[in-house]
């Protein structure tokens, strides 16, 4: 554990996670890379579909510096339908089966639903993704079971209606609410390794996202490492009125400003672009010269 000061209060924060035979070490900003085995995702849909294409984007991401490769097999952008869980791990399996095998770094499942995790996990898979922040109480049962780090995420709606208005009173407070309430239910399952993430651009407005990106710091306080993911998200096209092939210095700028701010993990479509953003503003944030 390490000591966190904010204003005049002193927070315990975890310097690592154990991570199914990885540790997870939070002395320089980590990176997700995102890999969608997905037809429909908002920006690599279709991209990777194929399993000897999506293992040589996982190697390219990983050789390009990233910590964690994450694997989603459904989109959850805005607007997404679900798909079942037989289709989501039959996009998954075969690409999980060698990445285990062939990539020397810890792999996530993106996934809400409990049996698409628990057959990730018994397939080698070392970390759950939920953008509900485990909301099904037989999600936490899997994490703790398998005893494999989460990231709990807030959103608010689905996919398919979280944009629909989102309206908050103080939306950092009350995103700040739901996590500390979600991590109290994990570690009551027996959930040990945890991280938080504020849920950039689901169920969020403009303004919202402005807002969680200036204020990261205020998540600080709940004691866990924080993740966020801006990258080439529609909040960076209304403020540039790029599409989202387009969005790379947006996305730079984005995570630049989350680093800055406390982000402790990114998660990323462009590993090499960001890893030496982040080169530089770790030397600034944690002096890591």
């Amino acid at each position: 554990m390490g000591l966190l000061l904010i204003t005049s209060q002193v927070f315990f924060m975890i310097d690592s996670i154990n991570c199914r035979g990885y540790k997870l070490r939070f002395n320089r900003t980590l990176i997700m890379g995102i890999l969608n085995v997905t037809p429909d995702s908002f920006y690599d849909g279709g991209c990777y579909d194929k399993v000897e294409l999506a293992v040589e984007q996982a190697k390219r991401m990983r050789s390009d510096g990233a910590d964690i490769i994450d694997v989603g097999g459904e989109s959850t952008r805005p607007g997404s339908k679900p798909v079942s869980a037989e289709e989501e791990i039959k996009r998954v399996k075969p690409v999980l089966e060698l990445l285990v095998e062939e990539v020397d770094a810890p792999i996530s499942i993106d996934t809400y639903k409990p049996t698409v995790a628990e057959k990730a996990l018994s397939l080698g898979a070392h970390m759950i993704n939920d953008v509900t922040g485990l909301s099904n109480p037989d999600m936490r049962r899997v994490a703790a079971s398998y005893n494999a780090p989460v990231v709990i995420m807030h959103m608010k709606g689905t996919p398919r209606n979280m944009q629909d208005n989102p309206v908050y009173v103080d939306v950092v407070s009350e995103i700040k609410i739901f996590l500390e309430e979600r991590v109290s239910l994990a570690l009551k399952d027996g959930v040990n390794d945890i991280i938080i993430d504020p849920g950039i651009g689901f169920g969020k407005t403009l303004e919202h996202n402005i807002t969680i990106l200036r204020r990261l710091q205020d998540f600080k306080s709940i004691g866990y490492p924080l993740l966020v993911g801006p990258s080439r998200k529609s909040f960076i096209g209304a403020l540039t009125g790029l599409p989202v092939h387009d969005r790379l210095e947006g996305t730079l700028a984005a995570v630049s400003i989350a680093v800055m701010n406390g982000a402790d993990i990114v998660r990323v479509h462009d590993v090499k672009a960001c890893r030496r953003v982040i080169q530089v503003v770790d030397a600034v944030r944690r002096k890591t010269l």
